[in-house]
């Protein structure tokens, strides 16, 4: 990545127009300095990683030397001086219920000086270290290898739905289904300031849980829904599955990402909820029944959550809404923000402007939205401002290669556009275009793989109003309960997993993590845009991009690509994968990165790891690594306290791949890599077979857990 491009991302200069679109980098070569061992004018001294990096102050040779053997940690790495104190792990009371399971986003409240509340999201289950840790977490002991045996000759899958009310396994699958469900959703956590300035868990009042259950048994706890999709769920005829519970929604689970309200409410993202429910829908907007995906558990695998409950799957992947201070008020899912696989929230209030908020859907090909109110913000503190999200227009951004851009909304009126199969032969790639299917009366999608294909398609459908029938909010509502095969239609570039989207204090732009350029069976990220350092059509390591755009009733935007993941030698920054975004008030822009725990082309970047990209001093513009993390585990959910002394993390899934670590367990790898002078070498590589974080103990079970990290003598985080 080249130190313009860096300097750009920082708000530091001004892209040219030969500049505006993409950044092309080569190998990335700033001035080392010198004496990594020493903070020297940095703010803190650097984690050490498994790689070679511009920064370490070494020599070519050194470099070979120094990185030659590398043991791994599991534990939570932090600068010398620092200090990470554990705040909740799995397990821990919470409200009426416990700390969920694999924490991502955190949002900070203060309430009063040495007050605060921490809301907390609890995403999905590791079924290894799940299982084994349900004893010691939970004090749980569910039939889970009487299940695994009883499934074994159903290909390790019921449909629980046609099971009898007597059948013991329907009892079986409830009771396991029902316990990770109650392990997921939305937690709300009081915090207080000790007297040497560290905060620590403090239960109170505001406590709450919101599991994925949350209204089965007691209809006072359902979650809402605003916004037109609110008319699809009360409709009493549909093409599909009915609940009959109309507007009310059991649960919230798949929580991700998220963002903070100017007036102090959260919302929370609900993301891979197809691995739990159905997530195709009819034209009208309805779910398919939820016989359609069964319960699954093999041992390995846990899926299908939804099934036993017969949850209706078109009332998940919104955005959730909940207010920390006020423990009764039902959390409400705001249908206007449309349902995908929803990550990136980032909220702008301004007097007199409407309410503008920017979304991401988290898949190969997904897409990066805008909302815009059709009311106005008065006072962007007050709490009224919620009822904003509930009416407005839902838009879908196109990127040019030029560096300009534009939003499409998703209205009734909005013309077919599907981007064509050509589009990827140029790079020797084929994709076909992903549609909603043209029989009207059957859900999901459709590949088309060739032009013609889908010149047909356009000829049948002009508009999306062609492809979703009804009128009013019932047909808006189906557009937007089907957002992102509606954003295919209309031309929305396949975005590369956009993750998140925090603004710039300094410049209002946006910047958005997007995660990997890659491809599945479901869709591809357009090399046009998301291409590597030397033109990669496929580019497994994420970027940053920088999005300004001049008011929210402009139609386009520039954008700029001013990072990219991947190894330096290759044209990256030395990590990968880039996942949550925070920038700290002196203008810092803190990254956490999301590499798959398993074997990928990211394997060599070792544990996940958070970094920052100073504003100023010596590595102004530059990447240093801050923290890494236990084994196998995601680093998510930064965020400050309001003081910006303190840190907050969330370490999720440690031990998600192997569970816990046995006697010290250790596998040996051999990683090539390239030092400063070009040439390569071997480095042999010592790595832990799972974690026990945050205990240590060996054989112990590991917890995903939230963690508040300090400087030992207190004050600012960084000076």
């Amino acid at each position: 990545m080249n130190r313009r491009s860096l300097l750009v991302l920082l708000g530091l200069a001004t892209a040219g127009s030969a500049q505006a679109g993409r950044a092309r980098t080569g190998r990335a070569s700033p001035s080392p300095i010198r004496g990594s061992g020493r903070s020297g004018g940095l703010p803190f001294q650097p984690v050490p990683t498994p790689l070679p990096l511009p920064l370490d102050g070494l020599s070519a040779a050194e470099q070979r030397r120094h990185y030659g053997q590398v043991r791994l940690e599991d534990r939570l790495v932090v600068p010398a001086g620092y200090r990470a104190d554990l705040l909740a792990v799995w397990g821990d009371p919470l409200g009426d219920g416990s700390f969920g399971y694999n924490n991502d986003h955190l949002a900070y409240l203060a309430l009063a000086p040495g007050q605060a509340l921490l809301t907390v999201n609890f995403e999905y289950i590791s079924p290894l270290p799940w299982a084994e840790g349900l004893g010691e977490a939970r004090g749980l002991s569910l039939p889970l290898e009487q299940l695994q045996a009883a499934l074994a000759d159903r290909n390790s899958r019921v449909d629980a739905t046609a099971l009898a009310s007597g059948d013991p396994l329907l009892a079986m699958v409830k009771e396991v289904a029902g316990a990770a469900l109650e392990d997921l959703g939305i937690g709300v956590a009081g915090l207080e300031q000790g007297p040497e300035g560290r905060w620590r868990r403090q239960p109170g009042r505001f406590d709450r849980r919101i599991s994925g259950l949350s209204g089965l048994q007691d209809p006072a706890q359902a979650l809402r829904a605003s916004g037109p999709a609110a008319a699809v769920f009360r409709a009493e005829r549909r093409l599909g599955y009915d609940d009959g519970l109309g507007e009310r929604i059991i649960g919230t689970f798949a929580n991700c990402a998220g963002g903070t309200t100017p007036w102090g409410t959260v919302l929370s993202a609900e993301e891979n909820i197809q691995k739990e429910v159905c997530e195709a829908v009819y034209a009208d907007g309805s779910s398919l029944d939820p016989s359609e995906l069964p319960f699954h558990w093999d041992g390995r695998r846990l899926r299908g959550l939804g099934n036993p409950f017969a949850l209706a799957g078109n009332k998940y992947g919104w955005i959730v809404e909940v207010d920390p201070r006020r423990p009764q008020r039902p959390a409400v899912k705001h249908t206007a923000l449309g349902r995908c696989r929803h990550e990136a929230v980032a909220v702008k209030a301004q007097a007199g402007q409407p309410l503008v908020l920017y979304s991401g859907c988290d898949r190969h090909g997904g897409h990066l939205y805008r909302f815009v109110s059709a009311g106005r913000v008065r006072d962007p503190l007050d709490p009224a401002n919620s009822a904003l999200f509930s009416a407005g227009r839902l838009e879908v951004a196109q990127f040019g290669a030029g560096g300009q851009g534009r939003w499409i909304p998703l209205l009734p009126s909005t013309a077919l556009a599907p981007q064509l199969p050509s589009h990827y032969q140029r790079w020797g790639l084929s994709q076909a275009t992903r549609l909603p299917d043209p029989d009207r009366r059957q859900p999901g999608a459709v590949d088309l793989s060739s032009d013609a294909e889908v010149k047909r398609y356009r000829e049948q459908f002009s508009t999306l109003a062609s492809l979703y029938p009804g009128t009013g909010d019932a047909q808006l509502g189906a557009i937007l309960i089907d957002a992102h095969l509606a954003a295919n239609a209309v031309g929305a570039t396949a975005a590369a997993r956009p993750e998140d989207t925090v603004f710039d204090p300094a410049t209002g732009d946006l910047l958005i993590a997007f995660t990997a350029g890659g491809a599945d069976r479901e869709g591809r990220a357009d090399p046009a845009i998301f291409s590597g350092p030397a033109g990669e059509p496929t580019w497994p390591h994420g970027w940053v991009m920088r999005l300004s755009e001049s008011t929210a009733s402009a139609g386009g935007f520039r954008w700029q690509m001013v990072a990219v993941g991947g190894l330096p030698w290759e044209g990256g920054m030395g990590f990968a994968n880039p996942d949550n975004l925070e920038v700290d008030g002196a203008g810092n822009v803190w990254v956490v990165t999301d590499r798959s725990s398993g074997a990928s082309p990211a394997e060599a970047f070792g544990n996940n790891s958070c970094w920052v990209l100073p504003r100023r001093g010596p590595a102004r513009g530059e990447a240093l690594c801050f923290a890494t993390g236990p084994m196998e585990c995601e680093l998510t959910g930064p965020c400050f306290d309001s003081a910006e002394h303190t840190l907050f993390l969330a370490v999720q899934h440690p031990g998600e791949v192997h569970g816990s670590r046995r006697a010290q367990e250790v596998s040996r790898h051999t990683t090539a890599l390239v030092a400063r002078d070009g040439a390569g070498f071997e480095q042999e590589r010592w790595v832990p077979t799972g974690s026990n974080w945050p205990s240590g103990v060996p054989g112990r079970v590991p917890r995903p857990g939230i963690v508040a990290i300090s400087r030992q003598t207190g004050g600012p985080l960084l000076p």
